[in-house]
């Protein structure tokens, strides 16, 4: 579905040159209203100045006391030095709370000492909750204020008492990951807290790499860019509008550095849902929020991958995902009908595409409601009858889901919902708000009984239509209207001859309360927007009196998680959920894509940046609209776009109703390019399942940048246009128009390439290369001292998976020594826990070595009952970077050569170098391939030859 600044949807009376005009009209809009938020009025100067130096705030606060409680915790109150009236008034009294949580946590909390103040819900993220308000504390636990330093295993908080300000520093290197002292040349103040403006900052050293703080499009790459604006509220804003506040919010940032050759990172987590602005200057980061508590959380790291490990440890590990789900997917805003849907289908079975799922927007709908069936255009009888003939081909269907809730006294979904009381209100009555179906009430999922009514409406709608996933959209909240609305009377709304986002509702704007215009000003939408513009208004009431203002960027997270709740009270099935809105936690039930993109150069090179930081944020499923939702893309964009997004872990076409068709079938070219790629995504849909396991067991992201693996290297440090799958598989696309060849950074060793294994990148130090690549060509590159499983491939992932597995090992060119490791995990994916133990999963370890001209290759196994139920077995194992040249190679499996008659046999050629790799003309690198084989996955073996010389 389009953003609402820029929406796009059809009405269905308008003709083909209406159509063709308005989406022209958009694209020139689209360009305006850039332009004029570009020259839109600054911000006044303590908010935005134009120096980017804020005025300071207050003199601070000073801490008067301070107690250890009994859990290990500490308690220390501060009361206010000078007070004043900028953004309100100080709250007088505040009381910290710091404890180490775990050996590599740290959790430091500011809160008012008198009053309970809006947090996350509890409920929603659980951890560990901090003393009552007030709690008595036994005075034998009291503590000297010169007490100024809180040590852990791994972290140290240390404090000032007057001006009060923290540090926290880690143990094994000294560094200070967080500092809040101000002194008179620092650019930022001493800690505000106010009940409507919280502000409090960190000094930085200026070589710091920081990373996060989103979601937002970011031009200059992964790597956060100094002084660009950092807001996070969650808004339904376009993708293609940079440095804005979009779909999620999620306040953390991973802070990577060198010092003196070895490298650290950490991260920092302010857990807060109220909208903020983050101020980063390249030498300090400043905090401005409008509400709530100061939470942060700390994380010791040392490696980026820990960093991750530690994150979701606290907010949840990500989410199981079903086998299928990392198949291709096709989508359209605008199928309308059965016809056309069934059409998709068959023309990529007869382009021979790789297919998994087909999507259909809101076209399925019966009047835009959801959980509802068009009987025209998608009568039940003939849909089901295709799902069947979809699921038999181990295909699947997943629809949209919208949370406005038409407002309509014959929608049985809307009645329901009445009768259990489920919407968010305004004044005592169900908040009104208009998208696609028109006038709608938004369900309250902070409600308990809100959660049970989702939940029973899911089931109703797959007792209609079985679908096997769903895509919850415009949960941000979307409204196309602003204010206080009441439906107009003597005409309809929407008319049907317009438009279907431009409000039609009668509407005032809400100005009255101190929520609704708050004295600090986030730069919301990149224009300082109204918080309440195109949203819920923020005085409009929750569940339990919460507002709006505080709860807003959680409301597509709570929705989220009754979804999830709903979908798996189906069948015990493993759920499948896209979401558009996400927060702090999303990752542990859920996809995400990155919203409506466009059809354009920059926006096939910013998805690799927004992928990279979900990955880091916990939502490790995610992916870009492969060829743009709008415009038209050309044709040698969509060749380049399925070349890279072939490689996304959540790899979807997906296209708006204006644009022309864009399936990979409909350009020759880009059936190729989509041949070539999806057939290399197919044959490593193992090592991405199991790169989903470890994502679900540790947080690991899918898809990473290289400073994951290559920590120690610093060019790869703000390198956004390559990234790894996993520890080692690189993908080095173009993403340039006219391109022919690509210039790849390639970290220090030997990279070989999985569409032609014989073709090896040797950096001795790291490089830059330049490759080859015509229009049907991505180069993607495996890391040394790696094994890979993958497969044949096939036409779904149900063929996919019933071929034989193929082993890939890497060594370092021309290795006579060396080792190499990888791993497999597989299960029955339908369940909804993805564990080992039960019989309904297998892992396998791999490992090969080579010493003294011996070469092995063998398996440890555990739970190995359900690989061998299933038949799986190893057909082929492919050795790269081998020293010597054997005339022959004799196997031994278990220990034994093959006697008899046998299927085995082995291949063994000369790897050739790149022009550009760091060889000395005498090395020479060999591939040995082993086929014939029939290993069974879930069974220890080990395979050894010999290399002559």
């Amino acid at each position: 579905m389009p953003s609402l600044l820029f929406p796009i949807k059809p009405c269905p009376t308008l003709s083909s040159f209406t159509l063709l005009l308005l989406s022209v009209l958009i694209l020139i809009s689209v360009s305006n209203l850039n332009g004029i938020l570009a020259t839109s009025p600054k911000l006044p100067s303590s908010n935005n100045s134009s120096s980017n130096v804020p005025s300071k705030i207050g003199s601070g606060y000073r801490l008067v006391s301070i107690e250890e409680t009994s859990d290990g915790g500490f308690l220390a109150y501060l009361q206010v030095k000078k007070k004043n009236n900028i953004y309100g008034s100080d709250i007088p009294s505040l009381r910290l709370f710091v404890k180490h949580e775990t050996a590599e946590r740290l959790r430091v909390q500011i809160t008012d000492a008198e009053k309970p103040r809006w947090e996350v819900p509890y409920e929603l993220l659980p951890r560990e909750k901090p003393p009552p308000l007030k709690q008595p504390i036994s005075k034998s636990r009291k503590l000297p204020i010169s007490v100024s330093k809180i040590s852990g295993n791994e972290l140290i908080f240390s404090y000032t008492a007057d001006p009060f300000s923290f540090s926290v520093k880690r143990k094994s290197d000294g560094q200070t990951l967080f500092d809040t002292t101000s002194t008179g040349s620092d650019p930022f103040s001493s800690l505000v807290f106010k009940d409507q403006y919280l502000e409090i900052s960190t000094k930085l050293p200026n070589d710091a790499s920081l990373y996060g703080l989103g979601e937002n499009t970011q031009p200059h790459g992964i790597k956060l860019y100094p002084n660009d604006p950092y807001t996070l509220y969650t808004m339904d804003v376009s993708a293609i509008r940079l440095n804005t506040d979009l779909y999620g919010s999620h306040p953390v940032y991973m802070d990577l550095r060198n010092v003196g050759g070895v490298p650290y990172a950490h991260g920092v987590l302010l857990l807060n849902s109220n909208g903020m602005d983050v101020f980063y200057r390249g030498n300090s980061l400043t905090y401005k929020v409008i509400g709530g508590v100061i939470d942060l959380y700390f994380f010791v790291g040392p490696s980026p991958l820990d960093v991750v490990n530690q994150y979701t440890s606290l907010i949840g590990r990500p989410a199981p995902m079903p086998y299928w789900a990392f198949g291709f997917h096709q989508c359209r805003w605008g199928y309308h009908n059965l016809s056309v849907v069934e059409e998709v289908v068959e023309n990529y079975k007869k382009a021979q595409i790789p297919l998994d799922v087909i999507w259909t927007d809101d076209d399925h709908m019966d009047g835009k409601k959801d959980f509802t069936l068009n009987p025209t255009n998608f009568p039940r009888p003939k849909l089901l009858a295709f799902l069947d003939k979809l699921h038999a081909q181990g295909m699947k269907y997943v629809v949209i889901v919208d949370p406005g809730i038409s407002v309509n006294s014959s929608y049985g979904v809307h009645q329901r919902g009445m009768a259990n009381d489920v919407f968010i209100k305004y004044g005592g009555k169900p908040y009104l708000a208009q998208v696609w179906p028109g006038a709608v009430n938004f369900p309250d999922f902070l409600n308990p009984k809100t959660v049970s009514w989702w939940m029973d409406e899911i089931k109703r709608f797959h007792e209609l239509f079985p679908i096997d996933g769903l895509w919850i959209d415009m949960n941000e909240v979307s409204n196309f209207c602003s204010g206080l609305c009441t439906i107009p009377k003597g005409k309809i709304c929407p008319s049907g001859t317009g438009p279907g986002w431009i409000c039609c509702l009668d509407c005032k704007n809400i100005t009255k309360t101190r929520w609704d215009e708050p004295p600090y000003k986030i730069n919301a939408t990149g224009s300082s927007a109204p918080i309440g513009f195109k949203t819920i208004a923020t005085s409009a009431v929750h569940y339990n009196g919460v507002l709006e203002y505080d709860a807003h960027s959680l409301y597509g997270f709570s929705q989220t998680i009754a979804t999830h709740k709903g979908l798996q009270a189906l069948e015990g099935k493993r759920p499948f959920i896209l979401t558009r809105s996400t927060y702090v936690g999303t990752g542990q039930y859920a996809a995400h894509w990155t919203g409506d993109n466009q059809g354009t150069w920059n926006d096939l090179r910013y998805s690799i940046s927004t992928m990279l930081n979900f990955g880091i944020f916990g939502v490790p499923m995610v992916g870009s609209d492969i060829c743009g939702f709008y415009p038209q893309p050309t044709e040698e964009l969509c060749n380049r776009w399925i070349e890279l997004g072939a490689f996304y872990p959540f790899s979807r076409d997906h296209a708006n109703y204006y644009s022309p068709r864009q399936e990979l079938y409909v350009w020759d070219s880009v059936a190729k390019s989509g041949r070539n790629a999806l057939a290399m995504r197919y044959k490593l849909l193992p090592y991405l399942y199991t790169l989903s396991y470890e994502a679900h067991s540790t947080g690991a992201p899918i898809a990473r940048p290289l400073f994951f693996t290559f920590t120690n290297y610093t060019d790869c440090y703000g390198l956004s246009t390559q990234f790894l799958l996993g520890s080692g598989l690189m993908v080095s696309p173009v993403l340039e128009q006219g391109a022919t060849s690509v210039k790849a950074l390639f970290p220090p060793g030997s990279w070989y390439s999985v569409f032609d294994m014989s073709q090896t990148v040797v950096s001795s130090f790291g490089k830059n290369v330049t490759l080859d690549a015509p229009l049907n060509v991505v180069n993607v590159h495996l890391y040394q001292n790696r094994i890979i499983p993958m497969q044949e491939g096939g036409l779904t992932t149900k063929e996919a998976r019933a071929t034989p597995y193929h082993l890939v090992v890497t060594f370092p060119a021309g290795a006579t020594q060396g080792e190499a490791k990888g791993n497999l995990f597989v299960d029955e994916d339908d369940l909804p826990e993805m564990k080992l133990g039960g019989g309904s999963s297998t892992y396998v370890d791999f490992y090969a070595t080579v010493d003294q001209n011996m070469v092995k290759v063998w398996s440890e196994v555990q739970d190995g009952k359900f690989a061998l139920d299933k038949g799986w077995a190893i057909g082929k194992v492919t050795v790269m970077g081998l020293g010597g040249t054997p005339a022959r190679v004799d196997i031994k499996l278990d220990g034994i050569e093959p006697t008899g008659v046998s299927d085995i046999f082995s291949n063994v050629s000369e790897q050739i170098y790149s022009e550009d790799s760091d060889v000395d003309g005498v090395m020479k690198s060999v591939m040995v391939q082993i086929s014939g084989l029939s290993l069974p996955i879930g069974k220890n073996f080990a395979m050894s030859w010999k290399m002559g010389m």
